[in-house]
């Protein structure tokens, strides 16, 4: 025996119809109609594109660079160490050049918290290559006094040679800074420079030094021989000072009254890694000047979009107008053309996100410094192209809505 089952229809009242299923879009069709303008002229599209690209990319290098510049610092600051003060002479209340006693070392060692000392001092001997140079061109260079434990305190580093020792700093024998050998057109050690009145033969050449750039155009010599032929008397003009890491604050406040307790404001204390520290905040403010130019590109290429988004609007009324008279809502319009708006603003974004990312890690490999890129800087970014897309087609998208069938199938 078979068994039939039947499907009763719902009861529909004599001379009514049913209502019509509403029309649904899809997310995914959503996304297909929003491909769609932008696969049918590609050349405009990346176009457009380009200009939220040349925005993002801009901005995206600027953050990188300014954060691969201060990861460098972070690295350079952790290797030299920040507890490193120096105490230099001031000027006396009448505007007179004072000068720091000769046994200023001893006395700042004897200080709570010194780990380590020691000093420079200027002498007015001029330094050129030979006798016969002329006497004007000294290039900038200083003569200087060094103790011998002087590398150790401000991490200095010898890039060739030798530093002073207790033989070479009795003799006619000197260090160079980097600069001063690059002017004195010295390039290795065994050559001889004219200083002060006599030849002296260069013993080693120095690395750039970080903490104490004075170092860099200066020529070092010891202090026996600064005795003999000059008559040094052993007053410093620069001290500087390894503190404990917990005791530079302390350190810093007792520096001047130790070293002249009845003058203490004509002693000058300063810390050089604050120094270092200023100079990465003026390339900041510098960095905020790039991110407001980056920003006016960013908006240009959105006004880009804002009309290729407008012109696609009137190029397409006639398939506006069919899609209205097949059943398409407002909302659907609405849908497709902020869709297409918003991915053309997304294919720039991703494209200068990579952009700003590959000039980032160029910038960083040339200089030597750290590649850091903060994720939030490509966040950010690509999330402002979108909103930018999103305003620049909201315009278009609201217009393609509101024409009406008759009119977009009648143009």
């Amino acid at each position: 025996m078979s068994t039939r089952t039947s499907t009763r229809l719902p009861a529909v009242e004599p001379g009514t119809r049913p209502a019509p299923a509403r029309s649904r879009l899809l997310g995914r069709d959503v996304l297909r109609l929003g491909t769609t303008g932008l696969r049918a002229r590609p050349m405009r599209a990346v176009l457009s594109a380009l200009g939220i690209a040349i925005g993002i990319a801009a901005m995206i290098a600027v953050v990188g660079v300014s954060s691969s510049s201060q990861a460098r610092l972070n690295d350079q600051l952790a290797a030299l160490g920040t507890n490193l003060l120096t105490a230099r002479a001031g000027t006396s209340p009448t505007g007179e050049q004072t000068a720091l006693p000769p046994d200023t070392v001893s006395k700042v060692r004897r200080v709570d918290g010194v780990v380590s000392a020691s000093s420079t001092a200027t002498l007015p001997e001029p330094v050129y290559r030979s006798s016969l140079s002329d006497p004007a061109a000294t290039g900038g260079i200083t003569t200087m006094v060094a103790d011998q434990n002087l590398l150790g305190v401000i991490s200095g580093e010898v890039r060739s040679g030798v530093w002073l020792n207790p033989a070479t700093a009795t003799l006619q024998t000197v260090v160079l800074g980097g600069t001063a050998a690059e002017r004195l057109g010295v390039v290795v050690p065994g050559t001889q420079v004219w200083l002060g009145g006599t030849y002296f033969t260069v013993v080693g050449i120095l690395a750039p030094v970080a903490l104490a750039p004075e170092l860099d155009s200066a020529a070092l010599v010891g202090h026996g021989i600064a005795g003999d032929l000059f008559g040094f008397d052993g007053s410093p003009t620069v001290v500087y000072e390894r503190s404990a890491d917990d005791a530079v604050e302390q350190v810093r406040e007792l520096l001047a009254p130790t070293i002249a307790p009845e003058a203490p404001d004509e002693v000058e204390v300063s810390r050089p890694s604050d120094a270092l520290a200023a100079r990465t905040a003026a390339n900041q403010a510098f960095t905020g000047l790039l991110l407001g130019l980056g920003s006016i590109a960013l908006l240009v290429g959105g006004i880009g979009v804002a009309n290729t988004m407008i012109i696609s609007v009137l190029e397409r009324r006639r398939e506006i107008g069919l899609r209205r008279s097949l059943g398409a809502t407002r909302e659907h319009v609405l849908a497709q053309f902020l869709a297409e708006a918003l991915l053309l603003s997304a294919l720039g974004g991703v494209f200068g996100s990579a952009f700003g990312a590959v000039a980032t890690a160029v910038m960083a490999g040339v200089n030597g410094w750290p590649f850091a890129l903060p994720p939030f800087a490509i966040v950010t970014g690509v999330g402002a192209t979108l909103a930018i897309g999103a305003v620049a087609g909201l315009y278009p998208a609201v217009r393609a809505a509101r024409t009406p069938p008759t009119a977009a199938l009648n143009s």
